[in-house]
């Protein structure tokens, strides 16, 4: 069930950041202003089953939401190491970013941090070529995210 939890609202700005994909390679998301739309989708765990089935139906569907217009970034707290082995082992051909250190500053930013448990909820954030939310959900942590529910928002881009 998607249940709006928290999180920043349709039509902010959404805040930028800079954090290492599994490759190392730092990633902004205001590298892409101008040029792509942006999913960005927290995740709680890497290796977690609903954490991984998620990215791996990303994965599986990779051209509805990666393309010339629409960049997929994944976001955990986990460490750049967990997030290299992770992405392999996956198949992830997308960036996988490690929202480490400062822990959780990018989930924070983006009003998703669940200081208790120190991961980020699982928030899916699309976000316009002119940095602005355009759509934004924030499900609970054991619940899945819908797929075509954020298919529909990029295509009303």
């Amino acid at each position: 069930m998607s249940t709006s939890l928290t999180g920043l609202s349709v039509g902010s700005i959404a805040p930028d950041f800079e954090l290492k994909d599994q490759h190392g390679a730092k990633v902004s998301l205001s590298s892409f202003k101008g040029n792509k739309n942006v999913v960005v989708l927290f995740i709680p765990f890497a290796f977690t089953g609903t954490c991984t089935g998620e990215l791996c139906a990303i994965r599986d569907d990779l051209s509805a939401f990666q393309n010339d217009d629409v960049q997929v970034l994944a976001i955990s707290c986990d460490s750049p190491f967990t997030q290299k082995v992770f992405a392999e082992k996956e198949g992830y051909n997308f960036p996988v970013l490690a929202d480490f250190w400062p822990h959780g500053a990018a989930a924070k930013a983006y009003q998703i941090f669940n200081e208790d448990l120190g991961c980020a909820l699982r928030g899916t954030f699309i976000i316009d070529k002119s940095g602005v939310i355009r759509w934004a959900v924030v499900n609970g942590l054991g619940d899945a995210r819908n797929n075509g529910d954020y298919k529909a928002a990029i295509a009303a881009l």
